[in-house]
């Protein structure tokens, strides 16, 4: 079974909510919603859906799937501190029941540290929290290249109490038929994306449109 699939297994464990698994260790996730009705999309050119056809992205293909009212808050070229300096204006505003993040990808690019990265990270999430939605956390695991990013979101997660996709670009990144460029998924390697963040909202409970 590929990784990402072992990870986005969410149990229900009688009242103390669900418990998600990384590997063998478990841990609770926060503010898991009683329903969705809005999910907000917060991040770079890969939420942006650079590279894709109009309506192609995959916070559109996500709204396909579920159903529900999907905002797309994506940034192009977005930093995690880009991210956290717009977090109020372009997250908070819409009083989402589920965030999903993909930053850290342009920080690794522009050579800011880990550290640094995690720091601009653990704020953002601990204010979505703090408004009570749940926090998914889309990570990015490139080989040679990650300069530890993939652990610190595995750590990240378990810290914050956030559901990961440990690789966001899991058989997209170097598959020349799903990607537009060295760096963005083309139309079909985005909705593999969605698929992603689909499994990892399996099992709550959506209010359709």
């Amino acid at each position: 079974m590929k990784k990402s699939l072992m990870v986005l297994t969410i149990l229900i464990a009688g009242v103390l909510g669900y418990r998600f698994w990384v590997g063998e260790k478990a841990y609770e996730i926060k503010n898991i919603p009683i329903t969705v009705s809005r999910v907000v999309c917060f991040g770079n050119s890969l939420t942006r859906g650079y590279g894709a056809t109009q309506g192609m992205d995959y916070p559109a293909r996500l709204e396909e799937m579920t159903g529900i009212e999907i905002i797309n808050s994506g940034v192009s070229g977005n930093t995690t501190a880009a991210g956290l300096a717009r977090l109020e204006d372009d997250v908070l505003t819409f009083e989402p029941d589920v965030v999903l993040i993909t930053l850290g990808g342009n920080d690794l690019k522009n050579r800011v540290s880990v550290d640094t990265a995690r720091t601009n990270l653990i704020r953002i999430i601990q204010r979505i929290q703090a408004a009570g939605a749940m926090v998914v956390l889309g990570g990015i695991d490139i080989p040679l290249y990650g300069k530890g990013y993939a652990k610190m979101y595995e750590s990240l997660a378990r810290q914050t109490g956030s559901v990961l996709i440990p690789n966001i670009l899991e058989d997209i990144f170097g598959n020349p038929e799903l990607m537009s460029d060295s760096i963005h998924p083309n139309d079909k390697g985005y909705e593999i994306m969605a698929g992603y963040f689909y499994k990892a909202l399996d099992g709550l409970p959506f209010v359709m449109n």
